[in-house]
């Protein structure tokens, strides 16, 4: 007997995307099954403008660099340096090449033309300073943690000098060496430098928030948040590279569980300011536990938005995305006994479904879970849609040619 869905369904827009809360989430979080994709991006888009207009919401944020996505703050909110330069230089896994990032930032930057501080977007990177190939130097976050703490307090108080730090820090390609992510003896993360920094990163956060209300008064709220963005970042890249350079089998889960942690950090940073709207692969989004294959082996870990659903609880919201074709990258109509499948059967295209509401009509008849052909598409687990507060569904990617250079980070295997 066939299963009717279509009451669980909606056309796409802010508000039907809105309707199964009773009130506005303090973190309104939109995932996306792949990279790379500018028609997702499109759709975020539209969605966040709506929401920014009917939802009041000031932050968004995504799966990007969060001391990189300063330089693009700084440019939506100020207008300091170019539209070219923030896209360049301000996004990580090559995300700033995105016709419809850049298109985001334009339109961030046009909105907050005119209008007061407090009415402003603000722009924001959720992730750690990390690529596929490893980690970066924590040099431009223990410095400027450092010379924070320096410009306000007594020298005696510091646990260090400048050039002690600089010294200890070494040439940023021993922490950038790419070899280290395959072979962790290439790694510098256990070296004696290595944890001397992270006793002297231990110690400035401690006194960063020590004296808080000294650097609060000779400074700004704002000053002293990206302060502890900094105290954080330096921190987590120092106990990521001591993992970079671990021989044990814990390795590789201990890295993509302390990335999870490190985005679940920044979230709540950015949820405790004010509503949060957030972009990034579903898997780092869902409220259960993640998994990939990484050379043979399954890697377990509690994703970022696990991490933040279990702080927040309902001021969390978590909206999927799936697809029912990417024929350029092989990826054909889905099985009609799969979640996609029945989802491809609806009328509306865009549209969006109560998860938890599908969940209950699919009780007695759960769907087979689909297998992409495509590593790069991660489909929809049936066992997950109780979990989620919404799916949206577009049915076809545009049939365009796959780029002949693809971005790492969006196509290597198990990747998000």
């Amino acid at each position: 007997m066939p299963i009717d869905i279509k009451d669980t369904a909606r056309a796409l827009d802010a508000a039907a995307l809105r309707g199964p809360f009773a009130a506005r989430p303090r973190l309104l979080a939109l995932g996306e099954p792949t990279h790379g994709e500018d028609t997702l991006l499109e759709v975020r888009n539209e969605l966040f403008r709506q929401l920014v207009a009917q939802g009041g919401y000031r932050t968004i944020a995504i799966e990007s660099d969060c001391l990189a996505a300063l330089l693009v703050d700084a440019y939506v909110t100020s207008g300091t340096g170019s539209l070219d330069e923030v896209m360049e230089r301000g996004f990580s896994h090559g995300f700033g090449a995105s016709a419809a990032n850049r298109e985001l930032v334009r339109w961030m930057r046009a909105f907050n033309e005119g209008r007061p501080e407090p009415e402003q977007l603000r722009f924001a990177g959720i992730d750690g300073s990390l690529e596929m190939a490893g980690a970066a130097s924590p040099r431009q976050a223990l410095t400027a943690l450092h010379d924070h703490l320096a410009r306000h307090l007594d020298a005696e108080l510091l646990p260090c000098t400048a050039p002690a730090l600089d010294r200890l820090l070494g040439a940023d390609d021993r922490w950038t060496e790419p070899a280290a992510m395959m072979d962790p003896t290439r790694s510098t993360g256990r070296s004696a430098e290595a944890r001397e920094l992270r006793l002297l990163a231990d110690d400035l956060v401690a006194l960063l928030e020590e004296h808080t209300p000294h650097l609060l008064a000779a400074t700004s709220r704002e000053d002293l948040d990206r302060a502890r963005l900094y105290g954080r970042t330096a921190t987590d890249l120092l106990r990521y590279h001591r993992w970079m350079a671990d021989t044990s089998p814990a390795r590789m889960t201990r890295l993509v569980g302390l990335r999870g942690r490190m985005m679940a950090d920044n979230l709540l940073a950015l949820a405790a300011r004010g509503p949060v709207l957030v972009h990034a692969h579903n898997a780092h989004l869902q409220r259960e536990k993640s998994s990939m294959r990484m050379g043979g082996r399954l890697l377990e870990w509690w994703s970022a938005g696990a991490l933040v659903s279990a702080r927040l609880g309902t001021e969390y919201a978590f909206v999927a995305t799936a697809l029912g074709t990417i024929r350029h990258r092989g990826v054909d109509a889905p099985p009609p006994d799969t979640v996609e499948g029945l989802l491809y059967a609806l009328p509306d295209d865009p549209c969006v479904v109560d998860a938890r509401q599908l969940a209950t009509v699919l009780g007695g008849a759960p769907p087979a879970p689909r297998v992409s052909p495509w590593f790069g598409y991660a489909p929809l687990d049936p066992a997950h849609l109780a979990s989620m507060d919404g799916v949206v569904f577009i049915k076809d990617l545009p049939d365009v040619p796959a780029p002949s250079t693809p971005s790492s980070h969006s196509t290597s295997p198990g990747r998000f």
